[in-house]
């Protein structure tokens, strides 16, 4: 998989603070939530630019994206600098960061054998964390 060149984006006060809320969070949070947390704190900064910052992170590799249980994209800072996967607990939002050496052979021989190039694939997989589980 060859990389993808980040743009380079402009450094505004909503960037920041963006970055900032979302190194301070360990799980992943919807726009609408991280906009709350950000009027919480006093940032002003509307709906419509943390939308379009967090698309424009998700696009440069800063951020993971995936659909929580609703099908709501969330956002969160991974701790990975490589390309993995998500463990997701249906219940509590709890995520654990895997990587999946299998997968990732799978995915590139069903590319192959289909002719497929430039190829890049998501694997989430939902499911109960061990603490929801025993409740």
């Amino acid at each position: 998989m060859s990389e993808v060149p980040v743009r380079e984006q402009r450094v505004t006060k909503q960037r920041l603070a963006i970055s900032a809320a979302l190194d301070g969070l360990e799980d992943f949070v919807s726009t609408q939530e991280l906009h709350r947390l950000l009027h919480e704190q006093d940032v002003r900064v509307s709906l419509a630019t943390t939308y379009r910052i967090l698309a424009s992170m998700a696009d440069d590799g800063l951020v993971d994206t995936l659909r929580n249980g609703e099908g709501e994209a969330v956002y969160r800072r991974c701790s990975a600098t490589s390309h993995h996967h998500h463990l997701l607990c249906r219940n509590c939002g709890k995520t654990v960061e895997i990587e999946a050496p299998a997968v990732e052979s799978w995915a590139a021989r069903i590319a192959r054998e289909n002719g497929f190039t430039q190829v890049q694939h998501t694997v989430e997989i939902y499911g109960l964390c061990p603490e929801c589980a025993a409740v």
